[in-house]
């Protein structure tokens, strides 16, 4: 590790950021007993010491306090997304590992740079969605290795639904450059995609802002309106370097709600894969009819137990840890956060261009997580 906490106990974790997905992280972190957090640091300095408090954390303070705290080895990085790139660059100056909120950065200059840098440091850089380490899409994932649908050949994915302004009270952020559908919830859909069947090569999509102002409909500024900067739909159609193909749906403007579709179809069946911002869910497959007569008959999902165990955000924290003392790859690297970024802002250029666009980064094989894997049982 790039730090030198010398106590051999569980590693020394900060946070800059508390907002609200903050509760969960240090929920979940809090039952890890590899990590421990130490601190946590906030622009409101007064937050951070209520976030601190509510769940028993020693020390609370700046950004500048959790990169200059000598037992912090890994920076939990919660900050908005126009600034998570400065932010982890900053952690990775100061020495310590980085756990990112998606996306990665909003260009691919500086998140390019920031790879660099902690490579050139022996630095690791993590990058949520961790959701893909949950047992539910893991499940999934072995069967489809395993060749239960064939071979994979192209999937459909989609998030739909009217729109966040119905329960944030400031829901502004994520109508502006480096959100909207594609960016704030795009990530959970091609992560799924990019684990599964690797390096995206080209992308197409089209896009649509549905209004240009849209208003708050809870707490203290309901009934204020905010500009909206970026397409509130998107549709995309990916192509992969191992031939598959997907096409995939996000948007805030459907009155229908319906999310977390995620379907592989194959040459022997089709499998449906849970929501991939959860960790867990329900897992099942078809198989192509042999012959029939006039009319097909009902196909009749069949159910795939779901192995292994559940835990929520972190675990690619956890997995990280891990695999730095195991000096093995980690699952939700930054390498995969870098093209996934990649694949999104390439939509956005092809949406405004109307054509295809090629996706210049590329990954290696993503890691299958194992099933015996326990969250809750200390490696140290």
């Amino acid at each position: 590790m790039s730090t030198t906490r010398s106590t051999g106990g569980p590693i020394g974790v900060g946070f800059i950021g508390v907002g609200v997905i903050s509760d969960t992280y240090l929920e979940n972190l809090s039952s890890f007993p590899d990590v421990e957090v130490l601190i946590l640091g906030d622009l409101d300095v007064e937050r951070a010491k209520s976030q601190a408090a509510k769940h028993g954390v020693p020390a609370s303070g700046t950004a500048q306090d959790v990169l200059d705290h000598p037992d912090v080895q890994v920076v939990v990085n919660l900050t908005i997304p126009a600034v998570h790139a400065e932010v982890s660059a900053s952690a990775i100056a100061a020495g310590k590992h980085v756990w990112t909120e998606k996306p990665l950065g909003l260009d691919r200059a500086s998140t390019a740079q920031l790879l660099e840098d902690a490579k050139a440091k022996g630095l690791r850089v993590g990058c949520a969605p961790d959701t893909v380490l949950g047992p539910g899409f893991q499940t999934a994932k072995r069967e489809i290795l395993k060749g239960t649908i064939g071979t994979p050949l192209f999937a459909q994915t989609s998030m739909q639904w009217q729109g966040p302004e119905v329960f944030h009270p400031n829901p502004g952020f994520l109508f502006a450059k480096g959100a909207g559908p594609l960016l704030d919830i795009g990530p959970y859909y091609i992560t799924a995609l990019v684990s599964l069947f690797g390096t995206v090569d080209k992308v197409a999509a089209m896009g649509l802002r549905a209004q240009l102002e849209r208003t708050i409909q809870v707490g203290d500024r309901a009934g204020e309106t905010f500009p909206v900067e970026v397409p509130s739909t998107l549709s995309l159609l990916t192509s992969f370097e191992a031939g598959q193909q997907a096409n995939s749906l996000v948007s805030f403007d459907s009155p229908l709600a319906r999310q977390g579709i995620v379907e592989i179809h194959g040459t022997e069946g089709s499998i449906f894969l849970p929501d991939p911002n959860m960790f867990e869910g329900s897992i099942s497959y078809v198989k192509p009819f042999e012959s029939f007569g006039e009319a097909p008959p009902v196909q009749e999902r069949i159910e795939i137990p779901q192995e292994g165990t559940v835990t929520g955000r972190g675990l690619g924290l956890l997995d990280m840890v891990r695999a730095i003392a195991e000096d093995r790859p980690h699952v939700a690297s930054g390498e995969l956060g870098y093209h996934v970024l990649d694949i999104m802002l390439s939509a956005e250029e092809s949406a405004a261009s109307e054509e295809f666009v090629a996706v210049k980064s590329s990954v290696s094989e993503v890691p299958t997580v194992p099933v015996d894997f326990d969250p809750f049982a200390s490696t140290i």
